[in-house]
């Protein structure tokens, strides 16, 4: 049963591109300081000729502080170049569609095998991972489907999926229209099961769950799927990914 679930670091790159562009963007600040300091040192000596001695001192005392701002950002420039060159990132978990782990043709209902693997192993490697790498606490759920059309549906999502996100329908109330509807269907069961877990029996602490739908549109290996519309249960899957909690950065005005 076990072999059925991959840890996937040969799937996609992961994306380092936040870390460098902090890097980036903290030595270009320290630029900035520097040539504050050489503008501010060149007024500094026009004043000594002809300015007052308190506008001397004052000029000093903000140079002493551009000086103590710019080692206060060198320090922190190496700290996140260490926490960058030794960051490890979680592999993604996929659950593999298989008969005995499986949803049924059009459904987003749990199975009784699936539903039994998400209360015993899953959660167990998702605490696992959550105590190796406490900086990712959000869960990205993502279903995924195969390329089978959904034909003689009228979706009702936009009707009722933030009740049945809240609890307020059950699952089985929602009709898919599309792929994108039935991955997002699938990834919501599986998110609405941890949550249901983290509730009633403590575990999972701290963390939070975040569904999505990649409907057909990526295979296995995470290119880009061809228009092919027959059944293939290699790409039905529901993949679990570990991500940093955001940093909202503020925007100048």
């Amino acid at each position: 049963m076990a072999k059925r679930l991959k840890k996937i670091d040969d799937y996609e790159e992961l994306n380092v591109w936040s870390a460098f562009t902090d890097l980036m963007s903290n030595a270009f600040m320290i630029l900035l300081l520097f040539l504050l300091i050489a503008v501010l040192k060149s007024a500094f000596f026009q004043l000594t000729s002809n300015s007052s001695q308190d506008e001397v001192i004052k000029l000093y005392q903000q140079v002493a502080k551009l000086k103590k701002d710019i080692r206060q950002k060198n320090n922190e420039l190496a700290r996140l170049k260490q926490k960058v060159e030794n960051r490890n990132f979680p592999p993604p978990i996929v659950i593999q569609d298989s008969p005995a782990r499986k949803f049924e043709s059009g459904s987003a209902e749990l199975s009784p095998g699936l539903r039994k693997f998400i209360e015993t192993e899953l959660v167990k490697l998702i605490e696992d991972y959550a105590k190796k790498y406490p900086d990712y606490a959000i869960i990205d759920v993502i279903g995924h489907t195969d390329g089978q059309l959904n034909l003689g549906n009228s979706s009702n999502l936009d009707e009722i999926l933030e009740k049945v996100a809240q609890g307020q329908e059950p699952i089985s109330s929602l009709q898919p229209g599309s792929n994108a509807d039935l991955g997002l269907m699938r990834a919501l069961a599986v998110v609405k099961s941890l949550e249901n877990i983290q509730k009633s029996q403590g575990k999972l602490t701290g963390l939070k769950f975040r569904p999505y739908s990649a409907a057909q549109l990526f295979l296995p290996q995470g290119d880009y799927a061809p228009p092919k519309r027959n059944s293939e249960i290699d790409r039905r899957r529901i993949e679990i990914r570990f991500t940093p909690t955001a940093v909202e950065q503020g925007v100048a005005e």
